[in-house]
């Protein structure tokens, strides 16, 4: 053997080729665009927090694997719905509001009666968000009443509120404030309870609201809630039994018992 025959390179070995040379179909279906957030780790990790009663086993799971569902809840609920009527400079410190509300309530929680965890704090943190939205909104609208007041003597109007519109809204806050307890008795499914809840959140709005039309108002209840209209029905149905049960004990002792 010649020195350039020991030191001369050798061939690249040949591709192997494996599988088919026929390429593969593409999947169908929309590719999932943004990653869950609240998972089966999360519903497993809530029941594991109500499980203990060692708050430091407590504080770990909740800092390790619930805040991060807990804030981007916040703040999906925040920005899907809008609630912009805020004391803070700064929404995040609206979201630590909801998450530090939410970790209150994760005890009231009970998920041996068959609730989703994703499906109740959604509700919880909705309620919250809408009784803070609307208070800040009122507040707004005083401020702004009270400088009317001085070119226009507004407040004068405002003062002038009907009697009777006063006990409809105060029943109506009653009637919300049931609703919002007993809504996981009152409805045993799911989608049920997402028509009960947008139905509830448009008597909280009642006052931002521009669509008094009875079809307007399903298809508005249809878009918050993605349900066919004979589930709208169903649930306005048993809703509006319970109004006319609460108004008469209402009317008769001037409240109802929550």
């Amino acid at each position: 053997m010649t020195d350039k025959t020991k030191y001369a390179p050798k061939p690249p070995p040949e591709p192997v080729i494996t599988g088919s040379l026929t390429p593969e179909p593409k999947k169908r279906g929309r590719k999932r665009t943004k990653k869950r957030y609240f998972t089966e780790d999360t519903d497993l990790a809530i029941k594991e927090y109500l499980s203990t009663s060692n708050q430091d086993e407590r504080d770990t799971i909740f800092k390790d694997r619930i805040w991060y569902p807990f804030y981007k809840l916040a703040e999906n609920l925040i920005h899907t719905f809008k609630f912009y009527y805020t004391e803070v400079d700064d929404l995040e410190d609206l979201k630590h509001e909801v998450i530090c509300f939410l970790l209150e309530k994760l005890d009231y929680f009970k998920p041996e009666r068959g609730s989703k965890a994703f499906s109740y704090f959604s509700i919880v943190g909705k309620n919250y968000l809408i009784l803070y939205n609307n208070n800040n909104y009122k507040k707004k609208k005083q401020k702004t009443d009270v400088l009317a007041a001085d070119e226009d003597e507004g407040v004068l109007h405002s003062l002038g509120r009907d009697q009777r519109k006063q006990e409809i809204k105060d029943f109506i806050d009653y009637f919300t404030e049931y609703i919002d307890k007993h809504m996981f008795t009152m409805f045993k499914k799911d989608k049920d309870r997402k028509v009960c809840d947008a139905i509830n959140i448009l008597f909280k709005r009642r006052e931002n609201l521009e669509i008094f039309n009875k079809k307007a108002l399903y298809i508005y209840i249809r878009e918050m809630t993605e349900v066919d209209t004979p589930v709208i029905t169903k649930v306005t149905k048993v809703l509006k039994k319970v109004y006319k049960k609460l108004y008469t004990e209402y009317a008769e002792t001037g409240y109802v018992r929550v």
